[in-house]
């Protein structure tokens, strides 16, 4: 498995080599001394949850107030556009986005430090998404940033579609900056 640095001080994208046959392949989708060896305690990761979207849904963009709360983050069945913006004020890479296509071909697992926003566009229908946690999901620390905030400029591959009400009740960035201190763990 290769661990390559991603865009975002902190990001980490880890690329297995799947096997493949005739009867399909195999491939490893976490392996901890790997993690581990890559500076991440693989035992804090408590907490597994997995989404399916149809094509086009955008979900995100979300955060954690306090602590933050750090991901892996994996494409299990078809293809997402996942994009994270730092939004942690003393990061050198404040501000700062990345994108990275995650699919069922390459198996690679994204990791999420604490203080990001997260979030994705399912470009198959459907796409499933697999989430590995480090804390456990506390509603009062859920933090969100609109999708289409005219600052951030996300460019999604699709027009969006499948919004949920509160992503779409979300603020701008703008609003969040001055909070941002004293709202995202890093």
């Amino acid at each position: 498995m290769r661990v390559e640095r991603g865009e975002i001080e902190g990001v980490l994208l880890f690329a297995p080599t799947p096997h493949r046959d005739q009867r399909g392949l195999f491939t490893r989708t976490f392996d901890a001394a790997v993690a581990a060896g890559a500076g991440l305690s693989p035992e804090s990761f408590i907490q597994d949850s997995q989404s399916r979207s149809r094509r086009g849904t955008v979900r995100g963009l979300h955060g954690r107030r306090g602590r933050g709360e750090a991901k892996l983050v994996r494409c299990a069945r078809g293809a997402i556009y996942d994009v994270l913006v730092d939004a942690r004020p003393g990061s050198a890479t404040f501000g700062r986005r990345m994108a990275v296509r995650l699919d069922d071909e390459a198996f690679v697992t994204l990791y999420v430090p604490p203080g990001l926003l997260h979030g994705f566009q399912a470009l198959t229908e459907p796409a499933d998404t697999c989430y590995r946690i480090d804390r456990e999901h506390d509603p009062a620390e859920d933090l969100a940033v609109r999708y289409d905030d005219p600052d951030l400029k996300v460019a999604w591959p699709l027009p969006p579609t499948g919004i949920s009400d509160r992503d779409l009740a979300a603020g701008p960035w703008a609003e969040l900056l001055p909070r941002l201190s004293k709202s995202l763990g890093g």
